[in-house]
């Protein structure tokens, strides 16, 4: 396995407990007004990016703990929720630096942006990311060679 591997299929549930514990810490953050936070949560993003959930301890705490004791398994592409991780570790990372840089309200609101996405993965089903990444997909911006699966996914309607 590649140091940079990232899970093809995905547990979907698991995804979706991870975008929930990634809202829980977001919501804490911005309640403590927290830089701590802030880094913890653009840290997090960029471990799963990099190295899908074997290091990232959000992750790790779902895949092992929590999803394991729901007992549901829904496999879906894997290539999509890597593509929402990266966007994650952007928007985390932007509210990260303009919180550095002294735009506090900035930050706050761009953290907010990523909580709305988190809870639409969490407590919908619905990943934002992965609508992203099929629209770019079916435009020819990311090549179909790249998720030869995502081609049945369901975001047809976008």
């Amino acid at each position: 396995m590649s140091l940079f591997a990232f899970p093809n299929p995905v547990n979907e549930y698991a995804a979706r407990v991870t975008a929930g514990l990634v809202v829980l810490l977001a919501l804490l953050t911005a309640a403590a007004g927290s830089v701590w936070g802030l880094l913890a949560i653009a840290a997090g993003f960029w471990l799963r990016l990099l190295f899908g959930p074997r290091i990232s301890p959000l992750a790790l705490l779902s895949v092992k703990v929590i999803t394991p004791r729901l007992g549901k398994v829904k496999l879906v592409p894997g290539p999509p929720k890597r593509f929402a991780q990266g966007i994650g570790a952007f928007v985390s990372t932007a509210s990260l630096l303009l919180y550095a840089a002294g735009a506090v309200p900035a930050a706050w609101t761009v953290l907010g942006i990523l909580v709305v996405a988190a809870s639409l993965e969490a407590f919908l089903g619905f990943c934002l990311g992965c609508a992203i990444f099929g629209l770019l997909q079916r435009r020819g911006l990311i090549p179909a060679e790249v998720c030869e699966a995502c081609n049945d996914i369901n975001l047809r309607r976008l």
